[in-house]
């Protein structure tokens, strides 16, 4: 039964808000000025490119010859430099980023123990030395890596100065590089290919032992231009595996020479196909549609080529424009297949999906590769904008993971081959992570690729937004897609890193982030996916990416640039989200504290006094040793004595006297005429009040969604604003008032909000429902006689090797080691 309130008379006090209040509530809505840079000419106040806004371009003419038996590639470039900016340039860097491998680097001298042979930085502690690690150092032992320099030639051939500074090298110019001029240079190198399933890296080669054949992929492969900012002025900073790449866009002219019973995948367009390719391979390509995906090199033809060996070489010429990256793969192994993707593009109507992989990633890569590719854009397109450039290519190259360039991808995940009865299978885990690479890297050609942000400095801003991207062309592609963890839902994964303590801020540059995967992956992605479907809805949302997307393609934003074009075109304040999802470590969880249901009181007496004895004895029961006095038989001393009884026998504490009649009747003499026309209307309404307790645990403010559950089964949903915290970012009491009444509240229902701790969203609790497995106990023990009886296994050459992650066996020796005491 409701509780009863009594309207009061007061003033209302209008107050923006503490500036400088003790509490973090006013700071956790305090505006981003002093962590954003001053607009200016080049990047102005909205979000967009300023009145003066530039970049620098770099074009590139490049021979390239793969020496398959040297495991080498031998090349020279170039290289034209356009100079964009207002500055004059003493000297330009170029970026060596195979020096990553070379001996001494930064990079590998950098690694920390617990790192030692791993793809990702891993931050631990207990001595231990994987099998990966120890192949890893081995590798490193037999062969030598990093970009040889043997020219650096100006316009006219002359050699120029040079320094190299691990990654980095600086090139000195003879002549000052004067705004809007342009220079032309040369530069020759080779290097050895990595290993990539024993050094790892996002190129090199992948060996076949059963077949002996290779496959071939070449990123970060030629010295390329670092980028000159209107931000950073030299984006330098060396490149250590894994901050990636800044990059300026240009065109390309470069001729790859091969075995000539390779086939190439490229970024660019394939320029001699005459040559390269045969006629029934080129007609094959003709026939290419979008009802129709085609075989422009069969299995069994990959299968045939493996066999070959060539002692003759072909050069495939491929041209790009305005792309910010070159890779290529090859392989006699490759299978070739094709299809067409139509898009409303009047520049680009019609773009060529392309997958390139070798037998042993079927059945599976040629049912959904290609399509993968076709849905990526189908999707992606829709968020920003079409397709811009000719191809779009998935080349197979390892097993798991993938990486991205420009029209060009690699991806891997392969099916699973019996070694016993030689079935092919693949498990829903493979099949939806081939899917959703494949998603994640050809989505990559929009962000980094054409929204042309500087990883090495802000990884979140290409990782993020692709994987929130990636997301959603997931749930586009099949339903109870695992979208991040095993989870459909990635914020009920997610919200497990953000309560963890080792994290930091996702604006955290990208060598120095913690756990690098849920920080610039899924925590950013996340929180776009939080932004569109809670906080903003979907058409502010859609339409200010959008716009963002559009204001930056083949431009270089920053994360100012973000946070002001999602505001500015959506007219949405989200200083609040970002201060808290991006600069800070806080997680979502609130939960519900109280609830107290109440409705007007009517204050006239004679109506009140019974609802309040009613009350009263329901919160208030009768002692249980009265009822068990009563019930046998045992009478009071005053029910024994009735000469005892007076006027408080008969008329208890709400009894109603006149005196109570005439307060009432001054009370409504009192009133103003509209406060009487308010009392009047609530008496008659007879609404129930509510008011609501939330605490927030974790510290990040959101919205609340609630499901409002009544007492005759019906349900409404109420969105609660994040704005409810910006006096009180701990506390806060929510007054709700409705015509039913309320059997109980849920908060995020629908798990919108990422909230770490569901136990306490509902008021009244829930009791907490699973389900119990019995297990049976056994006793555990070594017994020697037993182990004695084993007879020793004889060594077999079918044993499989050791799987990654495993340990090699280490032992300490007696020595102390040398130094101080």
């Amino acid at each position: 039964m409701a509780a009863t309130l009594a309207l009061s008379l007061g003033s209302q006090a209008f107050a923006d808000g503490p500036a400088g209040s003790k509490n973090d509530s006013a700071a956790k809505f305090r505006q981003l000025g002093q962590e954003l840079p001053t607009p200016n000419v080049y990047r102005n106040a909205s979000g967009a490119p300023g009145v003066n806004y530039w970049q620098q371009q770099a074009d590139y003419k490049i021979n390239v010859t793969l020496d398959e038996d040297k495991k080498q590639i031998i090349a020279s470039e170039s290289i034209t430099y356009h100079n964009n900016s207002p500055d004059t340039l003493k000297y330009l860097w170029v970026q060596l980023d195979q020096n990553r491998f070379k001996d001494g680097s930064i990079a590998r001298m950098s690694e920390i123990a617990s790192a030692a042979g791993s793809r990702r930085d891993k931050a631990g502690s207990g001595d231990s030395l994987s099998y990966n690690a120890l192949r890893r150092i081995q590798a490193f032992e037999d062969t030598e890596h990093g970009h040889k320099i043997t020219a650096v030639l100006g316009a006219k051939g002359k050699p120029l100065n040079y320094v190299i500074n691990d990654t980095m090298m600086r090139i000195d110019l003879p002549v000052p590089l004067a705004p809007n001029a342009r220079t032309q240079f040369s530069i020759d190198w080779q290097f050895n290919i990595i290993d990539e399933a024993a050094v790892g890296g996002r190129g090199g080669y992948e060996h076949f032992p059963k077949t002996d054949t290779y496959l071939y992929f070449l990123a970060q492969w030629f010295p390329r231009m670092a980028s000159y900012t209107d931000y950073t002025g030299w984006q330098h900073k060396q490149f250590l595996g894994r901050g990636e790449f800044t990059l300026e866009f240009g065109n390309y002219d470069v001729s790859i020479t091969v075995p000539s019973d390779h086939i190439v995948s490229s970024t660019g367009v394939l320029q001699n196909p005459e040559k390269v390719l045969t006629p029934k391979q080129r007609q094959r390509l003709s026939e290419a549609s979008a009802t129709k995906q085609v075989f422009v090199v069969t299995p069994e033809e990959a299968l045939e080529n493996e066999k070959s060996k060539a002692t003759g070489t072909k050069t495939w010429r491929f041209k790009a424009k305005n792309v910010r990256d070159f890779s290529f793969a090859s392989s006699r192994k490759f299978i070739w297949d094709a299809k067409l993707h139509e898009q409303d593009s009047k520049k680009v109507p019609v773009v060529t999906a392309m997958s390139f992989y070798p037998n042993e990633a079927e059945p599976i890569w040629s049912k959904y590769s290609t399509n993968a590719v076709i849905h990526t854009m189908d999707v992606y397109s829709r968020f920003a904008f079409p397709y811009p450039y000719p191809t779009s290519q998935s080349v197979n190259t390892w097993e798991r993971g993938g990486m991205e360039y420009p029209m060009i991808t690699y991806n891997g995940y392969r099916p699973t081959t019996d070694e016993k009865t030689g079935e092919i299978t693949y498990s829903r885990g493979i099949k939806h992570s081939l899917i959703g690479v494949i998603i994640h890297e050809v989505g990559h050609n929009y962000f980094p690729m054409i929204v042309n942000s500087d990883e090495r400095q802000w990884t979140w801003m290409d990782e993020g937004l692709n994987s929130f991207l990636e997301y959603l062309a997931e749930y586009e592609w099949d339903k109870d897609f695992n979208i991040l963890g095993g989870q459909t839902n990635p914020l009920d994964t997610i919200s497990n890193y953000m309560r963890s303590s080792n994290q930091v801020p996702i604006m955290t540059q990208s060598d120095s982030i913690v756990k690098f995967g849920p920080n610039a992956y899924s925590k950013p992605a996340s929180s776009l996916v939080v932004l569109r479907e809670t906080v903003m809805g979907r058409e502010l949302f859609d339409h200010a990416f959008k716009e963002y997307a559009q204001r930056w393609m083949f431009k270089r934003p920053t994360p100012s640039d973000f946070f002001r074009t999602m505001e500015d075109a959506s007219g949405v304040d989200l200083d609040w989200f970002w201060r808290g999802w991006y600069f800070g470590t806080d997680y979502v969880d609130v939960g519900i504290t109280g609830m107290r249901e109440y409705t007007i009181a009517d204050q006239d007496p004679d109506v009140e006094s019974e609802k309040e004895r009613k009350d009263y004895w329901r919160d208030n029961p009768q002692p249980l040793t009265e009822i068990r006095n009563k019930a046998e038989g045992r009478k009071t001393y005053v029910e024994r004595n009735k000469s005892l009884e007076d006027l408080y026998f008969e008329n208890d504490k709400f009894t109603v006297t006149d005196k109570d009649r005439n307060s009432h009747k001054s009370f409504l003499k009192g009133l103003n005429t509209w406060e009487r026309e308010v009392y009047d209307r609530a008496i008659k309404d007879g609404h129930y009040i509510y008011f609501v307790d939330f605490e927030n645990v974790g510290g990040l403010v959101t919205p609340l969604p609630l499901t409002i559950n009544f007492q005759n089964g019906e349900t409404e949903e109420m969105m609660i604003p994040a704005e409810i915290w910006r006096l009180n970012s701990k506390n806060v009491t929510k007054l709700i008032i409705r015509k039913q009444p309320i059997a109980s509240i849920d908060l995020d229902n629908a798990h919108q909000t990422a909230d770490a701790n569901y136990a306490d969203n509902s008021f009244p609790g829930k009791v907490s429902q699973s389900r119990l497995e019995i297990y049976k106990g056994k006793r555990s023990g070594r017994s020697l006689m037993a182990d004695m009886l084993v007879e020793l296994e004889n060594e077999s050459k079918d044993e499989p090797g050791e799987a990654d992650g495993k340990e090699v066996p280490l032992k300490a020796t007696d020595k102390e080691p040398a130094g101080e005491e």
